[in-house]
């Protein structure tokens, strides 16, 4: 006779996964705040600019000076703004990944909203602007909701 675990303990190490991928990417988000920041200082953002100019990366010109030509459109005083973006999304990943790691039913369900409001923008971005990573985060993300809505609907014991 095979005993099959309650969906809890089989659940917990999905749940695990996705809170660690959570984490990963409020880690991210506060590293690319704390860069936006500094880049906010004018001569910090010159210095940016000056150094992309001056690098020599084979194969990689092109986007050397896409991205050299877009800081510069940009200038230093859009950073603060994506800086607070950047902050504001580690806070919502943060709270889902925490309440996923504890195995909270309302993670579950914040965390297929946070990321269903984003799948349209994700698609978007992947058909019109193709791109392998996009299209993995994509799929990624689209298996992350589809798991995490079958786990919120079982049944689970109250004790």
């Amino acid at each position: 006779m095979k005993l099959i675990p309650p969906p809890e303990t089989r659940h917990g190490v999905g749940l695990r996964v996705i809170a660690i991928y959570e984490a990963v990417k409020t880690v991210g988000l506060i590293l690319v705040a704390i860069a936006a920041f500094h880049l906010d200082r004018t001569q910090n953002f010159e210095q940016l600019v000056h150094w992309l100019g001056h690098l020599s990366l084979a194969d990689s010109n092109g986007l050397r000076w896409k991205l050299v030509n877009l800081l510069q459109e940009m200038g230093p005083s859009k950073f603060v703004a994506i800086g607070i973006v950047a902050l504001a999304y580690a806070v919502i990943f943060g709270i889902e990944g925490i309440g996923l790691w504890l195995g909270k039913r309302w993670a579950e369900w914040f965390t297929v909203i946070a990321t269903g409001s984003l799948i349209p923008l994700e698609l978007y971005e992947t058909l019109y602007h193709f791109g392998w990573l996009k299209l993995a985060t994509l799929v990624g993300n689209v298996a992350i909701i589809v798991y995490l809505i079958r786990v919120a609907l079982q049944p689970r014991s109250s004790g």
